[in-house]
């Protein structure tokens, strides 16, 4: 035997996995512990870091698209259930008028339509402050009784179109978070649709389909198509927009008892809720079903008849004194003085927007939060072992990666209730 076979010994078994094959790898689980330094404490601070910058950046593509998700499985159960409610519904007639002639006698005809559409601007969406001049007030239309089924809470309540932006979804009826995560929301205070007075609808901007993602697009003379449950059809004309604050509730609760008007809100700018897009239209009465008396299915509901509609005022300013006309004086914290509904100058039965909710307002998702935590640590801990056991990171990535994902979509669900929705 020679000095250099001497000095380089033959390879032993272990070090082949078979005949042919060269050194095996040696895995994580084979290497010696890691010193117990400053590296090792810097190597697992950025491992941690990294891990929480992916789940940072899941979570907005959870925000984004994820609540959609939700959403759209909300709308696909409204739109069932509204073809259910409409089923037996007769379709309405369009109705007739008698034009008598010289030479024949008197011909039935299908009336013509003629659309109107008040003059007026459209707000600069970066002056706050801006206001929309005021339309010309079309003839007074006398209400009558519509016939609608009762209005339930979770319930499909009108289909709203807007072809301009493409949007056909159910509204619903309500303005809080959990109604708003189903799709567009009717504000339970103000007349319904197609009825006399202003009725007002809230969406979201970027999360939860983004109904009204792209409101502000809507110019002078665009229309909004409403159908209700009864199938009568009504088409409302845009006649304007502004930005205001979030406490100006105005937008609301000005309404003319003789017109039928709607009001479409939503936060602004996109991914904020810093000021709200607001939106006016007015029903085209020649292309529309019968107009209704207003109706108001909030039962603590009272008309705003005598409610003082002072300027309202934002953290900072000087408060606003207040003259009420009724006898009862409100107070702090009672719902008729707007306190935390993200509204001054509110009716008595104001119900808070979710756009005005601040951050932790659900304490009820902290249970769900850290049920799903647990989950997610047990399914961690778990491909880590399932990794361990074979010496193969991939074996445990693929035993723990469809639950871990699962889990993960419920986690991000609950912590999204614990942050201000007003996107």
């Amino acid at each position: 035997m020679s000095g250099a076979e001497a000095v380089h010994p033959a390879p032993t078994k272990a070090q082949f996995e078979r005949v042919g094959r060269g050194p095996r790898r040696v895995t994580r689980w084979d290497r010696s512990p890691e010193p117990r330094d400053w590296r090792f404490v810097v190597g697992w601070l950025g491992r941690i870091l990294i891990v929480l910058g992916l789940l940072m950046f899941l979570f907005v593509a959870y925000q984004l698209w994820g609540t959609g998700i939700e959403t759209a499985r909300a709308q696909n159960r409204l739109e069932d259930r509204f073809e259910q409610l409409i089923a037996d519904v007769p379709e309405p007639t369009t109705p007739a008028v008698t034009v008598p002639t010289p030479a024949s006698p008197p011909t039935t005809v299908a009336a013509t339509p003629t659309t109107t559409i008040p003059a007026t601007t459209v707000a600069d969406a970066t002056h706050p402050d801006t206001t929309v001049p005021a339309t010309t007030a079309p003839e007074a239309v006398p209400g009558e009784d519509q016939g609608l089924p009762p209005v339930e809470s979770g319930e499909p309540l009108a289909l709203l179109e807007i072809p301009t932006i493409d949007v056909s979804m159910i509204v619903v009826p309500g303005v809080t978070h959990n109604d708003l995560k189903a799709g567009p929301g009717h504000f339970p205070d103000t007349p319904l649709p197609g009825q006399l007075g202003n009725s007002a609808i809230a969406g979201h901007r970027t999360t939860y389909k983004a109904p009204f993602g792209d409101l502000d697009q809507l110019a002078i003379g665009d229309t909004i198509e409403i159908t209700m449950l009864n199938r009568q059809h009504y088409t409302y004309v845009v006649t304007g927009s502004e930005v205001v604050r979030p406490n100006e509730y105005r937008v609301i609760s000005d309404s003319d008892p003789t017109r039928a008007t709607l009001t479409l809100i939503t936060c602004t700018p996109k991914g904020t809720s810093t000021h709200r897009l607001v939106v006016y239209a007015e029903l085209d009465t020649t292309t529309s079903g019968p107009v209704g008396e207003p109706t108001y299915y909030d039962p603590d509901y009272e008309p705003a008849a005598d409610i003082d509609t002072a300027e309202p005022t934002l953290p900072g300013d000087e408060p606003v004194t207040t003259t009420p006309t009724s006898d009862a004086t409100p107070t702090p914290g009672d719902p008729g003085d707007g306190a935390g509904t993200g509204f001054l100058d509110a009716p008595v039965s104001q119900q808070s927007d979710a756009f005005s909710e601040g951050w932790f307002h659900d304490s009820a998702a902290w249970p769900q939060i850290i049920l799903w935590g647990l989950a997610l640590a047990v399914i961690t801990t778990g491909g880590w072992w399932v990794a361990r056991f074979f010496k193969r990171e991939w074996a445990g990535c693929l035993a723990g990666a469809v639950p871990f994902v699962a889990c993960l979509y419920f986690f991000f669900q609950n912590v999204n209730r614990l942050l201000p929705p007003g996107l």
